[in-house]
C-alpha cells in the first residue's frame, strides 16, 4: 500500500479498506488476509457496517482531546474549568489552559486526527455507494448517504470550530494520488451546511436504532451551524420546526427532562432531551465503547470508585462557580458582580478536610450543585463531598470537582466499566446536542430577528426546569439556599436580552464543552477571558498567574507535523503561530 505523503492521507486510507495490486493476471489477485474487497463492502450489510464504523469514530476512540465533549477545547479553554489534578500529570494541557500552546504541542493534532479519521469513514461509505450491489435499493442509498453526510458535516464542523481552515476532502478525491496537494484555502462552513441540508432532505423522522440520526437531529444541527454563520432567520425557521414538532430517533417528543440530574443518568439515556448523543456502553470488552475521554475526570483518592481513583482532572473554575450566585429575587447577577468579595461563593480552598467548614449560605442557582462538586454538599448518591480529601492538588486546580457525566454509586457495574486500569469509564451517553441547547440557541435567534419576548419564553422554560431541580438531602431539607426565578418583566432591550441568554447558556450548559465556542461566535472571548483570568489567576497563581489570552488563540494552530509533511505552500498556518 502506498505510504501517503500527508498524514491525513494515511488516516483516510485506514478505512478505505481497499488495496490496489499491480499484477495483470486476474487469478493472481488474491485479497490480502484481514482486509475486505470493495465488492464485499458494497452489499447492504457491508455498507451498513462501514456506516457504523463512521458512527463509532464520533467519541474519539480513546483520544481524550478528540471527542465532541470538548472538555479541554471548549470548557477549559473557555474558563469554565481548570485542567486540575497535578501540574505534572498530562502536562500537555497546561499551555492550553494558559493560552500558550504552539503548533508543535503534543495535543494540537488530537482533534485533527480524530476528525479526519471520521471523515475518511464517512467518505468510504459514500464512495462504496457508487458501486452498491443489487441488494441495495434506492431508498437504502438515500438512508445510508444521508447519515454519512450528517457525520461528515459533524467532523468538519468540529474542525472548523477549532482550526478554522483545514483541507476539505470528499468522496470524489482519489485517496491514492489526490491528497498531497489538498490545501486549506476553502471555508468549511458551506460544505458543512450542504451536507446537513442533504441530511435534512434524506433522513426519516424516526430510526429503527436510537443511536442513528434522524431528520430532527439534522435540522437542529443545521440551525446551530447557521448561528455560527450569522444566518439568524434561517436558523429561527428550523428551530421553530424542531421545537414544535421534533422527536427523538425513537419517537419521543422533544422536551426538557423534568429533574436536571436525570438527564445524566445511564438508565435514562435517549430521553426526550437527547437530540443527538453518541451511544456509550459499559462492559462490552472495550472501554472505547464507553466514554473513553472521561476516565481522568473524577474526584481523586477516596472519591467515587474507591481508594486510588484517578485522576482529579477537569476542576470547575472559581469564576464559573461564582456565576451561579443569584439575587434575593432569584435572578442572575448579569452585571458580572458575582466575582466581587460580597458575592463570591464561599469555598474550602486551603481548608483541610478534618477542619471545620460551613458551606456558602447565600442565594444560589441549583444547577450549581448539579454541575459542581463542592464541600459539604451531596455528591450524587455517594456521600457529601469531603473537600480536600477528594482533590489531588488544591493550589493547582482549586477546591471543586466535576459532576456531570460522573456515574452514581447506584450505577456501578451497569453504567460503569471495570475492565480497564481505572473504573472511570462510563456507559452514559454524551449528548452533543440537547434540547435546552436548542431552546437557548433559538432564543438567540429570536433576539436577532427582533422577537425578544419569544426569547424570554424560551429562557424561562429552561429556568423553570432549574426551579424544579433543587437538591434535597436524605432528610428532605434543601442542600443549599436555592433561590431562583423566571424573568417576569418583559424584555425590551436587545443588548440586555443578549446578556441574559448568554449567561443562561453558561449556567445551563456549563462543563459540557460549549463555552469557548460560544464566546468565539459572540466575539466576546477577549473580554470574558480577561475577566476570568483576572480572578482565577489570583486564586491559582502557580497555575494561571500571568496567563493572558490574545486573539492569536482564537484558533488552534494547524499541527506542525502536518505542515512539515506537505509543505507550508500547501498547508497554511493560522495567524500568529
Amino acid at each position: 500500500m502506498k505510504n501517503f505523503k500527508i498524514k491525513i492521507g494515511a488516516l483516510l486510507a485506514s478505512t478505505a479498506m481497499m488495496v490496489a495490486v499491480s499484477c495483470s493476471e486476474d487469478f493472481l489477485e488474491v485479497p490480502p488476509v484481514g482486509q475486505l474487497a470493495s465488492a464485499q463492502l458494497s452489499t447492504l450489510a457491508g455498507l451498513d457496517a462501514s456506516l457504523i464504523a463512521a458512527y463509532s469514530q464520533v467519541n474519539g476512540r480513546g483520544n481524550r482531546l478528540g471527542s465532541p465533549s470538548n472538555w479541554v477545547w471548549g470548557s477549559i479553554r473557555g474558563g469554565e474549568a481548570n485542567k486540575g489534578t497535578d501540574p505534572g500529570d498530562f502536562s500537555q494541557i497546561n499551555p492550553i489552559q494558559r493560552y500558550e500552546n504552539n503548533a508543535a504541542g503534543g495535543e494540537m493534532g488530537s482533534k485533527y486526527n480524530v476528525c479526519y479519521e471520521g471523515i475518511a469513514r464517512a467518505n468510504s461509505v459514500l464512495r462504496l455507494l457508487a458501486t452498491a450491489g443489487p441488494d441495495v435499493t434506492e431508498a437504502d442509498k438515500i438512508r445510508l448517504s444521508s447519515q454519512a453526510k450528517f457525520l461528515r458535516a459533524h467532523f468538519y464542523f468540529e474542525l472548523y470550530r477549532d482550526y478554522n481552515l483545514t483541507p476539505y476532502v470528499d468522496e470524489t478525491v482519489d485517496y491514492g494520488t489526490g491528497l498531497e496537494d489538498v490545501k486549506n484555502d476553502k471555508p468549511l462552513l458551506p460544505f458543512v451546511i450542504a451536507d446537513l441540508q442533504a441530511a435534512v432532505a434524506g433522513l426519516p423522522a424516526t430510526q429503527p436504532q436510537v443511536g442513528r440520526v434522524n431528520v430532527w437531529a439534522a435540522k437542529a444541527y443545521l440551525a446551530k451551524v447557521y448561528m455560527y454563520d450569522k444566518k439568524f432567520a434561517e436558523a429561527k425557521a428550523l428551530f421553530d420546526d424542531v421545537i414544535a414538532n421534533g422527536v427523538t430517533s425513537n419517537g419521543k417528543k422533544y422536551g426538557l427532562v423534568p429533574y436536571y440530574d436525570n438527564m445524566f443518568r445511564g438508565a435514562n439515556d435517549n430521553h426526550e432531551e437527547s437530540v443527538w448523543a453518541y451511544q456509550a456502553a459499559a462492559g462490552t470488552g472495550s472501554v472505547n465503547n464507553a466514554n473513553p475521554e472521561f476516565d481522568l475526570n473524577f474526584p481523586y483518592n477516596t472519591g467515587p470508585a474507591g481508594p486510588g481513583n484517578c485522576c482529579g482532572f477537569f476542576q470547575p473554575s472559581f469564576t464559573f462557580v461564582n456565576a451561579f450566585r443569584t439575587t434575593a429575587a432569584g435572578l442572575p447577577l448579569l452585571d458580572k458582580s458575582y466575582n466581587s468579595p460580597a458575592n463570591e461563593v464561599k469555598s474550602d480552598m486551603g481548608v483541610a478536610s478534618g477542619a471545620a467548614f460551613t458551606p456558602d449560605a447565600g442565594p444560589l442557582d441549583p444547577r450549581l450543585d448539579h454541575t459542581v462538586g463542592r464541600r459539604g454538599l451531596p455528591y450524587l448518591d455517594w456521600q457529601d463531598h469531603p473537600g480536600n480529601a477528594w482533590i489531588r492538588n488544591q493550589p493547582n486546580g482549586g477546591p471543586y470537582s466535576p459532576k456531570k457525566y460522573i456515574y452514581a454509586e447506584s450505577e456501578k457495574g451497569t453504567y460503569q466499566d471495570n475492565s480497564s486500569w481505572t473504573p472511570g469509564y462510563t456507559g452514559i451517553n454524551f449528548m452533543i446536542i440537547r434540547f435546552a441547547d436548542v431552546l437557548l440557541l433559538a432564543a438567540e435567534a429570536e433576539i436577532e430577528v427582533g422577537s425578544l419576548e419569544k426569547a424570554r419564553e424560551y429562557v424561562n422554560r429552561v429556568r423553570t426546569r432549574a426551579i424544579n431541580s433543587k437538591i434535597k438531602r436524605e432528610d428532605g431539607t434543601m442542600a443549599a439556599n436555592y433561590v431562583i426565578s423566571t424573568y417576569s418583566a418583559p424584555w425590551a432591550d436587545k443588548a440586555a436580552a443578549q446578556t441574559a441568554v448568554r449567561h443562561e447558556r453558561l449556567l445551563e450548559l456549563g462543563m459540557e464543552g460549549h463555552r469557548f465556542y460560544d464566546l468565539q461566535r459572540w466575539s466576546t472571548v477577549q473580554a470574558e477571558l480577561d475577566f476570568y483570568l483576572a480572578y482565577d489567576g489570583v486564586k491559582l497563581p502557580a497555575t494561571l498567574g500571568g496567563a493572558k489570552y490574545t486573539d492569536k488563540f482564537k484558533w488552534v494552530p494547524i499541527p506542525q507535523d502536518q505542515i512539515d509533511l506537505v509543505g507550508a505552500d500547501i498547508l497554511k498556518q493560522n495567524d500568529g503561530f
